[in-house]
Formats: C-alpha cells, sequence, structure tokens
C-alpha cells in the first residue's frame, strides 16, 4: 500500500482537497503552509496542482512534513513507525521504489473483482446500485 500511494508523486489536486490541511493542521512544514497559503487563500481560488514526474519526491516531501493532503501525511507522522522504514526507504531510494510500485500494480491488477451476485459494477462509486 506505501508503494501504491507513491502514485500521488504525479497527476493533479484540486485546492479543496487541501486547503483544509493548509489552515488547520500542525503537522506540516510551516514554509510549505505559508507559500500554499500565499496561492491558495483560505476561500477563493480553485488552487489545482499538476505534477507530471513520477519520481520519488512524494516520499521525501512526507519526511518533511510536506505532504500536500492529510491522507498522505499521516501514514509516516501518526503510524507510529509503522510504515516509516518503508517510506525513508523509498525516499533515499528511487529505484526500490519503482521496482515496489511496478510490484504492487501488477499484484494489484491480478487481483480478480467479484461478479453478479457477489460484487458489482458501481455506476457511481460511492453508491450502491
Amino acid at each position: 500500500m506505501v508503494a501504491l500511494s507513491g502514485a500521488h508523486t504525479i497527476g493533479r489536486v484540486q485546492c479543496k482537497n487541501f486547503r483544509t490541511r493548509l489552515y488547520s493542521e500542525e503537522n506540516i512544514d510551516p514554509a510549505l503552509a505559508t507559500s500554499r497559503k500565499a496561492t491558495f487563500p483560505q476561500l477563493t481560488g480553485s488552487g489545482d496542482s499538476n505534477l507530471d514526474m513520477f519520481d520519488n519526491a512524494y516520499f521525501v516531501n512526507l519526511k518533511l512534513n510536506k505532504g500536500l493532503l492529510h491522507s498522505d501525511q499521516v501514514p509516516y507522522t501518526l503510524a507510529g513507525g509503522a510504515t516509516e522504514d518503508i517510506i525513508d526507504g523509498f525516499a533515499s531510494n528511487q529505484d526500490a521504489f519503482n521496482n515496489a510500485f511496478a510490484a504492487a500494480m501488477v499484484k494489484m491488477g491480478n487481483i480478480s473483482p467479484l461478479i453478479f451476485p457477489q460484487g458489482q459494477v458501481r455506476r457511481i462509486c460511492s453508491r450502491e446500485n
């Protein structure tokens, strides 16, 4: 799961998904919070972020309390060490992250989905059909 969370190193995030973290959480690098607050006002603007480089910077940022989303930062700061060693390893070794991510994607791709009547393909992910 830790390797798969590294997918957040690329892609887009909407400001509404991290604004609360900037303005109300303490486990965030103060310089990051200050710079992002200037760009993403508390109540206005989209502030969408776009990252297009797949690397281990996501894990480096977690070590520095610079995880943009609350759900990203929690495994490093609140897990009581359960995932810290893995994150530290990925932060210091790009190849280790790449290999673990690839293996996790293959493993996840091999999961057989449940079919009716045990499962269903939801039209809206948050709601049963």
